[in-house]
């Protein structure tokens, strides 16, 4: 126990080192066996919120409200996106099944094919799903596409540190942000406990029909974005499915690394960072090592 908590200690003195403050959780999915550091209070999600969205779709497709080939008209999204991939980069209305909606939102966090989604389950809806599964600590409220509609976006590049000086800057009390996609009484967002419980019941479902959970799993692991947890998590005999978020100073993600005896481990990695760039692969790589360093004390 003292040897743990000297890991932890140190862990987090490497985070602020490289200029992030985090909230992290290892926990081993059938002994739930867990080391954490730091892990009160909410954050927002940014596209984390895409994992609670699938599911929520999910459950319609195997209640038979939603058809997965359904299809969807999906028009381009509007200049400057934030979504690298995806249909956020068609340049045409298109056609999409609802399925491969789901494919562009979780494996390559599309934030044009998760506003299509939640034309069709909205914010509300999935809230209510959480909260009928007794998945407290999760709030969902709003569309991707305010994300895309912060001071960055109105800024020039030369200006864009001016944006994530702002992002850092909280009131002295209370919940409240100037930015209001990062005042977690407004947007999306959560507290690490409560997205850890949401991985728990996706990889050892009880209340989550099987399949649903099944589904949702295999579209973790096509997650492409593969340069913060990824590197120190996944080889040849352990798989990491995950889905990352990233807004403004917010670096996260959340996943299970699926070893090849059989062992899971879940992590959930919520940070802030006080850098003002877009840019970061010392702190990416910092917390992938903090993960890592988490992840083995159970291991």
């Amino acid at each position: 126990m003292i040897e743990r908590k000297k890991v932890v200690r140190a862990v987090g003195a490497e985070l602020e080192n490289a200029g992030l403050s985090a909230r992290i959780i290892a926990r081993d999915l059938d002994s739930n066996a867990e080391v954490v550091l730091s892990p009160d209070g909410a954050l927002p999600l940014a596209s984390l919120v895409k994992v609670p969205v699938a599911l929520a779709v999910l459950n319609r497709i195997g209640a038979g409200d939603l058809s997965a080939d359904e299809q969807v008209q999906v028009a381009p999204a509007a200049t400057g996106s934030a979504s690298p991939t995806g249909a956020a980069r068609f340049r045409h209305p298109a056609r999409i099944a609802i399925e491969d909606l789901l494919t562009l939102a979780v494996c390559f966090s599309d934030n044009t094919a998760a506003d299509a989604l939640l034309e069709l389950v909205p914010a509300a809806e999935v809230q209510r799903d959480l909260d009928a599964l007794g998945l407290r600590g999760i709030d969902i409220r709003h569309r991707l596409d305010a994300l895309t509609m912060t001071p960055l976006e109105s800024l020039d590049r030369t200006d864009a540190h001016l944006a994530y000086d702002l992002a850092q800057t909280r009131p002295p009390q209370g919940d409240g942000h100037r930015i209001w996609q990062l005042d977690v009484s407004r947007a999306n967002s959560a507290a690490a406990r409560g997205l850890m419980s949401l991985l728990a019941e996706v990889w050892r479902p009880e209340r989550v029909d099987p399949g649903v959970a099944a589904r949702l799993r295999e579209l973790m692991s096509g997650n492409i974005v593969r340069n913060r947890l990824a590197p120190d998590l996944m080889s040849d005999s352990a798989r990491w499915s995950s889905k990352t978020g990233t807004l403004l100073h917010l670096r996260h993600e959340i996943g299970v690394v699926d070893h090849a005896d059989g062992q899971s481990i879940a992590i959930v990695a919520l940070s802030e960072s006080c850098n003002p760039a877009s840019v970061q692969p010392a702190a990416e790589a910092a917390l992938g090592a903090a993960a890592r360093a988490l992840h083995d004390l159970l291991r």
